[in-house]
């Protein structure tokens, strides 16, 4: 006996050869409409992004030209970079040694710099890392937020100003 199939609203009845029924679940198919499609396929009209952005607070708006000037920042490092391997000098050697010595402390000099602003592009992509998350200006140590005064003038700062304070004097006394 060929199977037969009938729709009853979401269920479809199929009968098979053995004459045993089986019921399957029909998913039946709306068309999408902006009510009922999910958030994520959803396009913001202009208006509604724009209104979103106005509302973020004062310090959420300090934190995004913060980004701005940390992005701005990489990408200048960045560029330094790029300039300073295609000027390094390579080993050379001088007839006079007074002249080969100075040649490896400003290569030196020049590859310790570079170490210094690989060390400052990995803290700009923490802090805007930090930025994306919603836990930036946050002091690691105490959980308070850290100053927007401190956060302008130092962005990849993950500590207030008491906390590094405090910090700072337990290194000094270790040293001594």
């Amino acid at each position: 006996m060929p199977s037969k199939a009938t729709d009853r609203g979401k269920k479809k009845v199929v009968e098979t050869k053995t004459r045993k029924k089986v019921s399957k679940t029909k998913k039946i198919e709306k068309p999408i409409s902006a009510k009922t499609a999910p958030r994520s396929e959803t396009k913001i009209p202009a208006k509604e992004k724009k209104s979103a952005a106005k509302k973020l607070t004062p310090r959420e708006k300090k934190f995004q030209d913060i980004k701005k000037k940390l992005l701005a920042q990489k990408k200048s490092l960045l560029m330094g970079a790029m300039d300073a391997l295609n000027e390094l000098p390579g080993p050379t050697v001088f007839p006079d040694l007074g002249d080969q010595a100075t040649a490896e402390m400003d290569r030196n000099f020049m590859l310790r710099l570079r170490g210094r602003e690989r060390k400052l592009l990995k803290k700009i992509d923490e802090a805007i890392e930090r930025i994306d998350q919603n836990i930036f200006g946050i002091c690691d140590r105490c959980g308070d937020a850290i100053d927007i005064r401190r956060l302008e003038a130092r962005p990849v700062t993950t500590m207030c100003i008491e906390c590094k304070t405090l910090e700072e004097e337990e290194e000094k006394l270790r040293e001594t």
